[in-house]
């Protein structure tokens, strides 16, 4: 592949996923999208994430990296690449992918942050077809006018208090999620990570019981901003409902308090991530001004 992979890793040399982090902000730069998740990043410095790293090396220089969740449960591995941008054209990306299908087995699927034409012909040329589309959505802060937040009887809204606030948080987003194959499943380190990281904002973080059962969570809506965007851009994190508080209206009421939030400290715009063919959570955001900005795509090999 005009390069030497180290070999599948489950940790990475804090050198090597330096320039690893380095070789991503290029990528990103150059494509004008993350080419990982932030999960991927995350796992780079983490010694129990549960995923296995692949990184190519040309003159002893970092050139390519691949990381793999490894499939669980009813969920199948997924795996995510980046090639250097002064390193494409020499077959690394193609390598890469073709390693992390295999080495995932069976219904193994690959992200295309952005779904670039690039990523569209290797899909093409490997054969691959789309196995799930990741919609990410946004809208203005300032039109159109955000409907006003009314909090309905039997309901109270607070902000996040640590660390009495961890338990229910990991219950309700483990149950929320149990389908989903990268936010389900999280441990409390899951959350401690996030909480460590600079953007985290305590006050950012809504949560929803019911007064007469207080320490009870029946939702939460998690905000974050992104301060390497010019200007800074909110984001609609993550928005967990307890499956046995489905119906009331939480979704929206929770997504709306996080958006006044996120408008009162000026910032302009919001996005979010969700699943293209998740019909309710996509009604319920176009209903509050988001419309589709990118897609991002896990292809997997044709039956």
């Amino acid at each position: 592949m005009g390069a030497t992979a180290l070999g599948w890793s489950a940790q990475v040399d804090a050198d090597v996923a330096q320039a690893v982090r380095e070789l991503l902000e290029r990528a990103g730069a150059a494509d004008d999208v993350a080419p990982v998740s932030e999960q991927a990043v995350l796992s780079l410095a983490a010694t129990d994430s549960g995923a296995e790293h692949l990184v190519a090396l040309r003159d002893g220089v970092v050139v390519g990296y691949a990381n793999l969740v490894p499939a669980h449960g009813e969920h199948p591995a997924m795996a995510e690449a980046a090639v250097d941008p002064a390193a494409r054209g020499h077959g690394i990306g193609a390598e890469l992918v073709s390693a992390a299908l295999a080495k995932g087995g069976s219904g193994a699927r690959v992200w295309a942050h952005g779904n670039k034409p690039a990523a569209q012909a290797l899909a093409t040329r490997l054969g691959l077809r789309i196995a799930r589309e990741l919609w990410q959505m946004r809208r203005s802060l300032a039109m159109p006018e955000l409907p006003q937040l009314v909090v309905p009887d039997g309901i109270a809204l607070r902000t996040y208090e640590w660390p009495t606030d961890d338990a229910e948080l990991l219950r309700v987003n483990n149950a929320a999620f149990a389908w989903h194959p990268e936010q389900g499943g999280w441990s409390e380190r899951d959350i401690a990570v996030r909480r460590e990281e600079s953007w985290f904002d305590p006050k950012g973080l809504f949560i929803a019981v019911d007064p007469a059962d207080p320490d009870r969570i029946l939702g939460f809506h998690w905000t974050k901003v992104h301060y390497e965007e010019d200007p800074p851009v909110g984001e609609v994190y993550v928005v967990g409902i307890d499956p046995a508080a489905q119906g009331r209206g939480l979704g929206r009421l929770l997504t709306l308090a996080g958006l006044h939030y996120l408008r009162e400290r000026g910032l302009p715009e919001v996005l979010l991530y969700t699943e293209a063919d998740n019909t309710a959570a996509v009604h319920t955001y176009t209903r509050l001004g988001f419309a589709p900005a990118h897609v991002d795509v896990a292809y997997s090999p044709a039956d």
